[in-house]
């Protein structure tokens, strides 16, 4: 698979994530202290996608690693709030155990996309 087909398939997955994540946000309790959770991973999970679709479409090197690392660190604070989600089992584990999997996939992808960058 060459670069522009990667970045393609990599975009769509990151899209597909982000609506699994709204919907996730959708099923949460509507209590106070879930408000915030909700807020905080509805953002990161979503801004994910958008900001490797900016990366894809940037005009320099240097902007396209920074999205790449916004992408690590708004994958890695996803997984954060997943982990919270299913510490205090808002929602059924199952779901929230293939959401969390796809999420430390993503990060563990754009974690690989920044090292390689550094190189």
């Amino acid at each position: 698979m060459d670069n522009k087909e990667f970045s393609k398939q990599l975009e769509s997955r990151t899209k597909k994530f982000a609506i699994s994540i709204i919907k996730l946000s959708v099923s949460l309790p509507n209590t106070p202290e879930c408000k915030v959770i909700k807020n905080q991973v509805a953002k990161s999970g979503t801004s994910i996608g958008a900001n490797y679709r900016e990366a894809n479409r940037s005009g320099s090197k240097a902007d396209f690693t920074n999205k790449i690392k916004i992408c690590e660190s708004e994958a890695s604070e996803t997984v954060y709030w997943l982990e919270i989600i299913t510490d205090l089992n808002w929602v059924d584990s199952n779901k929230i155990q293939l959401i969390l999997a796809e999420a430390n996939e993503i990060l563990a992808i754009f974690t690989s996309i920044g090292k390689k960058l550094k190189l």
